[in-house]
């Protein structure tokens, strides 16, 4: 029974080490390098999958390196990604028209705060003059903390 778990152990700890496999070409594992720092790791959300060390970064780091040594150019690998994954692979996502909110909510949240903020100093208003019984009994109140 201990020999299963010694093996057990083994061969999950061999998956832990089985990690990137570089590319023989220095030119092409350097143009791959490139590629990964655009590419985000799905886990992670907002690491590359070169930072990443989650196991489905090591996969794409590997798809990343299979389509470079197959002498696919950076922009065929990702839109090979895109198409598998869609736009959220990349971490810069294109401009285009589906994509406009994506690139407009910080800004359109800037005016929202600024608007609300506008509109929360109209709503202060000079304070209301005070009646004549009022300024009458302040009157009477103010001389009754002279004496």
């Amino acid at each position: 029974m201990k020999i299963l778990g010694i093996i057990f152990i083994f061969i999950v700890s061999l998956s832990v080490f089985a990690d990137d496999k570089p590319l023989s070409d220095p030119r092409q594992e350097e143009i791959a390098h490139t590629l990964m720092k655009e590419i985000r790791c799905l886990v992670c959300q907002n690491q590359s999958i070169e930072d990443s060390h989650a196991d489905l970064a090591v996969d794409l780091r590997n798809i990343v390196r299979e389509h470079i040594e197959a002498g696919e150019s950076p922009d065929e690998v990702k839109a090979y990604l895109v198409a598998r994954y869609g736009d959220w692979v990349l971490l810069k996502p294109p401009v285009r028209y589906d994509t406009y909110f994506l690139w407009g909510s910080p800004v359109l949240i800037l005016m929202v705060i600024f608007a609300l903020v506008l509109i929360s100093r109209k709503k202060q208003t000079a304070p209301l003059a005070l009646s004549r019984e009022e300024k009458e009994k302040l009157d009477q109140m103010l001389k009754g903390s002279d004496e």
